[in-house]
């Protein structure tokens, strides 16, 4: 998969531009707040329908104009492939070669990538809510009907909160409308916990093999699902159905006492261990950024094997946080497999030796020239 082209127009601090990315390595140089975040970030509103910055789309329209429009042409083994997306403060619109898509979860998907930046060491170290959104987007570019499967989950769960909300502290034995909602949580929240289940046993299995390669086979990463109703082994979908409902059952009177949901994929956690200690507590800073790194590259092999070509690739000022080694490893990693884009202070912090057929644009103010 490969970027030809990037335009952008009153998108963030950007009036408009035009930037031919044919390139494998594209680095984007120039001082802190000038625009370079902005770019790759552009990229991957492109891929995702949604920043990894933040939920309100208002932020991403430049001050004072009514809309943002990002357009890509993405080379993809069956051909090339041209994206437009537009964002106003009432929704998007998405087309892929010029017709307009009737949902954004048929867009989505069309250009995969992975996105590594310094906050993604919150992954391992940080709260489970990131954890979760890192699921969820990254089995989203893979399996768009999963977006759709999470709205609707997250219809119902708001749904059965507010209703929980309302009865009173000693419920009567059973409650048809409770059973409504009951169901049809457990229905999607199955089919959530079943992509979830086989998208971590496959990163498991390309994260350990990476983290083995950086480590030189000192350290074995683990990476484990923890999901908030019990589970074996990747379950067909209706013993996870019943098992949810057994779950909710037993739970039922907390719930309706606290005036919430406590079962769920919204309570799920993903969880980290090198040999067999849990980095988030013992890890120490060095191996918690490895094994993010280790996730990230293992993203990069996930894809490739569930759609049969590689991701694009956005390194957003992470280069120089890595030593020499990692840094190493990461180039090398992804040199002859994928297109990235990196974003730098100075080159001094990029290890141009270990580098071919790269391009560098110079960004200041919001105006970005190659050179």
């Amino acid at each position: 998969m490969f970027l030809n082209r990037l335009a952008i127009k009153n998108y963030r601090n950007y009036d408009e531009i035009e930037l031919n990315t044919d390139h494998k390595v594209n680095i984007f140089i120039g001082p802190n707040a000038q625009g370079k975040t902005n770019l790759l970030e552009a990229i991957y509103v492109l891929a995702l329908s949604k920043s990894h910055r933040t939920h309100h789309d208002k932020q991403l329209i430049r001050w004072n104009e009514p809309y943002a429009q990002l357009y890509a042409e993405v080379d993809k083994k069956y051909g090339l492939c041209k994206l437009s997306l537009s964002v106003t403060p009432q929704g998007k619109k998405a087309k892929i070669n010029g017709l307009e898509q009737k949902k954004l979860s048929d867009f989505i998907g069309t250009l995969n990538v992975v996105m590594f930046a310094p906050e993604d060491l919150e992954i391992v170290k940080g709260a489970p809510g990131i954890r979760r959104r890192f699921l969820d987007m990254e089995i989203g570019q893979v399996h768009p009907g999963y977006l759709y499967e999470m709205t609707q989950y997250q219809k119902v769960l708001n749904q059965r909160n507010n209703y929980l909300k309302q009865l009173p502290g000693f419920p009567a034995a059973t409650d048809p409308m409770l059973e409504i909602w009951d169901e049809q949580l457990a229905q999607y929240g199955s089919k959530i916990i079943k992509k979830r289940q086989s998208f971590i046993k496959k990163l498991q299995k390309w994260a350990e093999y990476i983290h083995s390669g950086i480590t030189n086979d000192l350290e074995k990463l683990r990476v484990e699902y923890r999901p908030s109703i019990e589970t074996g082994d990747p379950e067909e979908e209706t013993i996870l159905f019943e098992r949810f409902m057994i779950k909710l059952k037993q739970m039922k009177d907390q719930e309706i006492r606290r005036g919430t949901t406590l079962v769920g994929p919204h309570r799920d956690d993903m969880m980290f261990f090198i040999n067999d200690k849990e980095v988030q507590v013992y890890g120490s800073q060095g191996q918690q950024r490895t094994a993010a790194l280790s996730l990230k590259l293992a993203e990069l092999e996930l894809i490739h094997e569930e759609l049969g070509e590689y991701p694009v690739l956005l390194l957003d000022d992470v280069l120089s946080e890595l030593d020499p080694y990692r840094q190493t490893q990461l180039i090398e990693t992804f040199q002859d497999k994928v297109q990235t884009f990196i974003t730098t202070t100075a080159l001094d912090s990029v290890n141009m030796d270990k580098l071919s057929d790269a391009a560098i644009y110079h960004v200041k103010n919001g105006s970005v020239q190659d050179k």
